[in-house]
């Protein structure tokens, strides 16, 4: 498991844990509700469109100045130089070799790129940023104190009359990405995803709070829940300090493989063309007759021999007790395996048999019923 990132929210908690049955999350969410009495609700509510989430703990950071996205698209995995206004994109900062170091939600609208991350990335992600400017046109601002996040399922951009969003593109194919999701898996349909992070003023959502607009609001277990149910990987869950991103299928959405170097690309361009990832994403179906959940980081056994680990477990209210876990690549696809004790069976996300997926029709969202 990756290590808490530092944050100077450290001892932020959310006002909607001031609710009633609200139960507190722990971990990297800590400061939000895990949930608020009835899980399985709010699920149901976020899946029908009718429910927010509260991400308010996330990192937000602005940056201002006519160099950055020429900048950012000469550090990142993402070919962001020529961005629309309002058009949301994902990028990753690599260390040099190639491991994932931060996941950047970005969007841009016309004036400034606004990037949310993970609680607590913010204040990394702009004293590197800062270090790397030079004589660049541009402003880095960790403004997370003043700017709240929302989450919700809805598949569309913000704009500038709406306001500022980040639409989620998985499990869309981006230009310039690339699948590691078998290629019969992919045809055959890829779970639905559809969500994007609305970001408004910290005030502003205190006030909405007060105002009674959030008390249908979901916690971090509704969202874990259909996260993991969409194979969608998370910094700081589905990562470590190891992780690459074709081991969870992350060239899809945040890879642009046909541009121009970047910090960490040697890795990128030779495990694509070269090699194959050493571990794979996969989702575990568990057994429903356990009363309790692997816990994060929990090992995952085929017979004696550890083989992964669980990086998320979660309980879907149609599909029950299921986690994303990630495994060495020669872990036979067909076996039952033992994830912190409880049994499980895959379900493949990354293929293990081969590279890249090759001539398979790039995915479009489904469109919400």
């Amino acid at each position: 498991m990756s290590e808490p990132l530092q944050t100077s929210m450290s001892e932020y908690r959310s006002p909607l844990l001031q609710r009633p049955g609200a139960v507190p999350a722990e971990g990297i969410d800590e400061g939000l509700a895990w949930h608020f009495g009835n899980p399985v609700a709010e699920q149901r509510r976020l899946e029908a469109g009718t429910a927010k989430a509260d991400l308010s703990n996330r990192g937000v950071v602005r940056i201002e100045g006519p160099d950055r996205l020429t900048w950012l698209h000469s550090m990142t995995t993402q070919h962001l130089s020529g961005l629309a206004p309002y058009t949301s994109t994902e990028a990753l900062l690599l260390t040099p070799n190639g491991h994932v170091e931060h996941d950047l939600h970005l969007v841009d609208d016309g004036t400034a790129t606004w990037i949310t991350l993970e609680p607590g990335g913010a204040p990394q992600l702009t004293a590197f940023l800062k270090k790397m400017q030079f004589m660049l046109r541009v402003e880095v601002t960790d403004v997370s104190a003043e700017w709240a996040v929302i989450g919700e399922p809805a598949d569309r951009e913000g704009s500038a009359e709406e306001g500022l969003a980040w639409r989620d593109p998985w499990p869309e194919v981006a230009s310039g990405g690339a699948l590691y999701t078998a290629a019969e898996i992919e045809v055959a349909g890829h779970p639905r995803w559809a969500w994007r992070e609305v970001l408004i003023p910290r005030a502003e959502f205190e006030k909405r709070v007060a105002e009674g607009e959030f008390d249908d609001a979901a916690g971090t277990w509704a969202v874990d829940a259909l996260r993991v149910a969409a194979w969608r990987p998370r910094q700081g869950f589905e990562t470590d300090h190891r992780t690459i991103p074709h081991e969870l299928d992350w060239l899809r959405t945040a890879v642009h493989l046909n541009k121009g170097c970047y910090r960490g690309q040697e890795t990128i361009a030779r495990v694509h063309n070269l090699g194959r990832p050493p571990r794979r994403l996969v989702m575990l179906h568990l057994d429903g007759s356990m009363s309790e959940l692997p816990e994060s980081g929990a090992p995952v056994l085929n017979g004696s021999r550890e083989v992964g680990r669980v990086t998320t477990a979660a309980r879907h209210h149609e599909l029950g007790p299921i986690a994303l876990a990630v495994l060495k690549r020669s872990t036979p696809v067909d076996v039952q395996l033992l994830a912190g004790g409880v049994e499980a069976a895959q379900e493949i996300v990354v293929d293990a048999a081969a590279g890249p997926a090759a001539d398979v029709p790039k995915m479009r969202r489904l469109p919400q019923s």
